[in-house]
């Protein structure tokens, strides 16, 4: 009976601690500091929520971090989506670009608010280029991405593995390849009409072995665009295959114009 009673005992013990949590000890994550914040822009294909470890890395060292909910159906759509969340935002930004959603940083950055670019195997067009043109001007190795009758542009599932996520296991990336988020057409011809890293400070991760984005076309932008350069040995999905060296660029990034 004792031995019963003690497992009860214990058990509304541990019930109080998740209910109460602080109240019996355990202490709850330090919310973010003002002013200190980090907003990410998604690309194509792989969803926000491909960043959460970069956002748990960031937000324990004070930063609050933003997904912004993209839906790739036109440049403009994107960049008023962004200029929504930077709007949320109080101090200082830094503005976070992956894949495709390097064209829309180099539109939407332009307020006062955000202090550096960071763009993770992404694109970073000049004024009249297209996410397109950038993305054929040296033809990757992959061929998975196709359009359907719309106009979408979704990405081959078997191909998905080896193109994009090749650092992952199998049962990661077809979660990813059944959850993706795809890309029109009209995005993907629409000429750029900004290019923010011409007047603020960027900073870039170069993806070594990027079968989407060559790696020579990253290169390319980001020395134009006098970024600072990491290059890693990881796939399409840097975030995802090295989120905390990703997470180190963006603190850099804000620990050098915060």
């Amino acid at each position: 009976m004792r031995a019963r009673l003690n497992k009860r005992a214990l058990g509304g013990a541990i019930l109080a601690a998740l209910v109460l949590g602080p109240a019996c000890g355990i202490a709850a994550p330090a919310a973010p500091a003002a002013g200190r914040n980090v907003v990410i822009v998604p690309g194509a294909f792989i969803d926000g929520s491909s960043w959460r470890v970069v956002h748990d890395i960031l937000y324990h060292k004070g930063y609050r971090v933003s997904i912004v909910p993209v839906s790739h159906a036109t440049l403009e759509d994107d960049v008023a989506a962004t200029r929504r969340v930077l709007a949320q935002q109080t101090g200082k930004v830094v503005l976070v670009g992956g894949g495709i959603g390097g064209a829309v940083i180099g539109h939407a950055g332009q307020g006062d608010k955000v202090k550096a670019l960071v763009y993770v195997a992404a694109l970073a067009p000049e004024v009249g280029e297209s996410a397109g043109q950038l993305l054929r001007a040296i033809p990757a190795a992959s061929t998975g991405a196709r359009p359907d009758f719309s106009g979408l542009y979704w990405f081959d599932r078997d191909k998905f593995h080896e193109d994009l996520v090749a650092d992952l296991s199998p049962n990661r990336a077809w979660f990813l390849a059944a959850s993706q988020v795809p890309v029109s057409q009209h995005f993907l011809g629409t000429q750029s009409y900004a290019a923010v890293w011409r007047k603020k400070p960027s900073y870039a991760v170069v993806a070594t072995r990027d079968r989407v984005l060559h790696p020579d076309s990253q290169r390319m932008m980001y020395k134009r665009a006098r970024a600072r350069i990491t290059e890693l040995d990881t796939s399409h999905a840097v975030q995802l295959a090295r989120p905390e060296d990703v997470a180190a660029v963006i603190e850099r990034a804000a620990l050098d114009t915060f």
